[in-house]
């Protein structure tokens, strides 16, 4: 099976509960998996694995203060990431105009370095009445033969 980096990106601790959520789905289909509160670049670049970002936005449209310095790196590099697979969880509220925008800019960063998405951006609007833990583990088992 495949080896995870879950990279989270959380202000107030809902992306963490989504992330959590995703790692024990993952598991259970026998993937090994690792999740990053406090994502380093150089620690999680590694060859054959996907890494997949949780994360909320904050602000006006910005990154959440603990992935920051991750999203800073990836900018930066000059290394080749096309072994580098990944899929895309936001987390926002669709009452704002600036909803998943971290989301929706951390995947057109990700596809600008040559990351290939397996899964197309799951956005969860809060807004709504839903249960992101739960709806993201059904967005991995229906997309499972993708991963």
């Amino acid at each position: 099976m495949s080896s995870f980096q879950v990279i989270v990106g959380s202000m107030l601790g809902g992306s963490e509960y989504v992330a959590e959520a995703c790692e024990e789905t993952l598991l259970a289909l026998g993937h090994e998996v690792e999740v990053h509160l406090q994502p380093d670049f150089a620690q999680i670049l590694n060859e054959k694995q996907t890494w997949l970002i949780c994360t909320s936005t904050h602000g006006a449209g910005d990154y959440p203060d603990n992935i920051q310095a991750f999203v800073t790196d990836l900018q930066n590099t000059d290394l080749d990431l096309s072994s580098v697979k990944f899929l895309t969880i936001g987390i926002g509220d669709s009452n704002y105009d600036t909803f998943c925008y971290a989301a929706k800019n951390i995947n057109k960063l990700l596809l600008s370095k040559g990351c290939s998405e397996t899964v197309s951006l799951l956005t969860l609007d809060m807004s709504e009445d839903i249960d992101p833990e739960e709806r993201s583990q059904q967005w991995i088992n229906e997309n499972k033969d993708h991963l």
